[in-house]
C-alpha cells in the first residue's frame, strides 16, 4: 500500500514533463524559422552569394560579435534588409561597407581599415602580447638570479 500512495505521489510530475516536452515539440521549429534569415527574393544565385559574403563581413550592431548573417536581432533583420535594397540600387561593395561605415562606425565591419583611428585596434593585441614576454622575462630572470645568490650564500653553521 505504502509503494503505491508513493507511485501516486509521482504520477504529477510525470504529467509536467509530458507537458513541458509537447510544448518544446510544437514550439521549437517555430523557433528556428524565425530565427533564420528573412527570405529575400534573390534574383540569382550570384547575388544570393554576394548577399552572404557582405553580410558575413558586417558586424550586427547589437549582437556579441555575430555577423548580420548570423544574428537574429532586430536591427540586424533591418540591416539585412537595407543591405538587400542597397544591393538592388546597384551600389558596389566599396560603396555599401563605405555608405554603413559612415552611418554606423567603423565598428559595423570586421576588419576595420588601417588609419590613425583604429591603429590599436590592429597593433594593440601584439604590442601587449611584447610588453607581456618582457615582462615575463625580466620576472623569471629575476627569480633566477634570486636562486643562484641563495645557492652560493653559505648557511650560518657552516665554516669555510
Amino acid at each position: 500500500m505504502m509503494a503505491t500512495s508513493r507511485r501516486h505521489r509521482f504520477m504529477p510530475i510525470r504529467h509536467w514533463l509530458a507537458i513541458l516536452v509537447l510544448a518544446l515539440a510544437v514550439t521549437g521549429p517555430a523557433a528556428l524559422v524565425q530565427a533564420a534569415i528573412d527570405p529575400l527574393p534573390f534574383t540569382s544565385e550570384a547575388e544570393r552569394d554576394r548577399f552572404y559574403t557582405l553580410a558575413a563581413e558586417l558586424r550586427c550592431m547589437v549582437c556579441q560579435n555575430q555577423s548580420l548573417a548570423d544574428s537574429d536581432a532586430p536591427l540586424a533583420r533591418d540591416l539585412r534588409r537595407e543591405l538587400f535594397e542597397l544591393m538592388q540600387s546597384g551600389r558596389s561593395d566599396a560603396e555599401i561597407k563605405t555608405y554603413l561605415t559612415e552611418r554606423y562606425g567603423d565598428f559595423v565591419l570586421y576588419r576595420p581599415p588601417l588609419d590613425r583611428r583604429t591603429w590599436w585596434l590592429w597593433f594593440g593585441p601584439g604590442i601587449l602580447a611584447v610588453i607581456g614576454l618582457v615582462a615575463v622575462a625580466l620576472i623569471v630572470r629575476s627569480r633566477r638570479r634570486q636562486s643562484d645568490a641563495a645557492k652560493l650564500r653559505p648557511l650560518e653553521e657552516e665554516t669555510w
